[in-house]
């Protein structure tokens, strides 16, 4: 639909806030071991739910920051919203930074998880909305690859903090003060979404943006998106119980719950617990989450090669098994109450990486595509919502499981989902790979969205969707 020319810049500074989303989750994974004495209490006992309210809190405030998400950014514009989760993340950064009481630290991690609920959300909708088909998977994926080089970055700049002094962890606060204002000044460069503008009457300004994406010759895009933009205005939540969009609801909220149940916030909140309790030492533990970190970055590239090449369906299919295999190893790692150290690292590398090829990026490509124009926006604030609150309970749970239950044990359950995510993925999930939006719409109102894998229960599967789409249709 439209050339590519000009998108990939563009796509570049919105994905800045993937950058900060994943460095203000994350960065509180280094925080720990000082925020346990400096706030006494934290993780010993009773103190584990506490420790547990100081990580998961972030992810309370995305949930409110995923249902605002949508309304939000149909009423004032993508890229205006994205101006305020950097508004956001510089406010969290500088307040959780100078906090001296737990009650202010909590408050400041609940405004960053208002701009990570929001920005996780309206980064890849706009992205999708600004690419080109044949590169619209590549590109959304770009916000994901920067949400992990966010992470990637917490790391490093924890480690290097961490000589600091009793304050260190205030400095790895601080640190993201830096990015949240570059990301502010560059959004006021990029224009806004064509197709939010055509949705809000303002054609002219649609056929600019167009022209700055793919040159001159803009009326066949032009054209194709304005048959495709409804004249009525955006539908509220309530428009969501309808039949027509049911189906691809369920789906994709099923999506965002395996991605999170599966234990990756888990991971990478609590990763120098998991590896002071394998390594033995805070500085060892240290150094792991850097290379994690790094490996993090570089399978999500690998899946930046193959998402429009491979496709959407056979990624999330390896990537589960992957993940399954991992997590098996993990458990068995610290099996019997004997932490065996030189299989637990490397387990947790091929878990990150299974992650990285599938789940990561693939999950918010699809949630991106799947759903029609006109209710895209509000369609995602609830799967972001959902996403948001398996994220909650299995960072707020975590330490009470890793004491109670075992190292082992919680692993093991993270597990089984990983192979239930898989059956879900293979039964259920489609193919999107170069379609434009307005036809992925189209062939899920008739039934004709890209075939499943040539087996007999892919076809069943397919099949059922079809029927399903038959009996409801899906409205433009």
């Amino acid at each position: 639909m439209m050339a590519s020319r000009g998108s990939a810049p563009i796509a570049f500074v919105a994905a800045l806030g993937g950058f900060l989303l994943g460095f203000d989750a994350t960065v509180i994974a280094g925080t720990l071991p000082f925020l346990r004495h400096y706030y006494s209490g934290l993780g010993t006992g009773a103190g584990d739910f506490k420790l547990g309210i100081a990580i998961s809190c972030l992810e309370w405030g995305a949930m409110i920051g995923n249902l605002s998400a949508g309304k939000l950014a149909d009423r004032h514009g993508r890229r205006t919203i994205l101006q305020v989760t950097a508004a956001l993340f510089l406010a969290s950064s500088i307040l959780a930074a100078t906090s001296v009481t737990y009650s202010t630290f909590i408050a400041a991690r609940i405004i960053g998880g208002l701009g990570v609920g929001i920005a996780i959300l309206v980064a890849p909708m706009y992205i999708a909305e600004i690419a080109p088909p044949s590169r619209r998977g590549r590109l959304v994926s770009v916000n994901q690859l920067m949400i992990v080089i966010g992470i990637a970055a917490s790391s490093v700049s924890n480690w290097l903090l961490l000589p600091v002094g009793p304050d260190n962890w205030r400095w790895m606060l601080g640190v993201e003060a830096v990015p949240a204002i570059v990301f502010l000044s560059l959004l006021a460069r990029v224009p806004e979404s064509p197709r939010w503008l055509l949705l809000n009457g303002r054609e002219e300004r649609a056929r600019e943006v167009l022209r700055r994406l793919g040159g001159p010759r803009t009326d066949e895009p032009y054209a194709s998106l304005r048959a495709a933009i409804p004249s009525a205005p955006p539908p509220g939540f309530r428009a969501l119980g309808a039949r027509e969009l049911r189906g691809v609801l369920v789906f994709c909220i099923g999506l965002g719950v395996f991605q999170q149940v599966t234990g990756i916030n888990a991971v990478f909140y609590y990763l120098p617990i998991i590896f002071t309790k394998s390594a033995g030492n805070v500085v060892d533990a240290f150094w792991q989450t850097v290379v994690v970190g790094a490996v993090n970055v570089v399978m999500t590239l690998v899946a930046m090669h193959f998402i429009d090449r491979v496709g959407r369906r056979p990624l999330l299919l390896i990537g589960g098994l992957g993940m399954a295999a991992s997590l098996l190893t993990i458990s068995a790692g610290f099996r019997q109450g004997s932490t065996h150290a030189g299989l637990v690292l490397p387990a947790v590398i091929a878990y990150v990486a299974a992650f990285a090829v599938s789940f990561g990026p693939i999950v918010w490509v699809l949630v991106s595509e799947l759903f029609p124009n006109r209710s895209r926006a509000i369609a995602i604030s609830v799967v972001g919502f959902c996403n948001s609150l398996c994220s909650a309970l299995v960072t707020f749970l975590f330490p009470w499981q890793f004491h109670r239950w075992g190292a082992s044990a919680t692993f093991f359950g993270y597990a089984i989902l990983a192979i239930s995510a898989t059956v879900f993925v293979a039964v259920y999930a489609p193919e999107t790979r170069g379609r434009t939006l307005e036809e992925i719409e189209q062939s899920l109102r008739d039934g004709t969205l890209a075939e499943f894998d040539r087996n007999k229960a892919g076809s069943n599967a397919l099949r059922r969707l079809r029927r399903s789409v038959d009996r409801t249709g899906i409205d433009a």
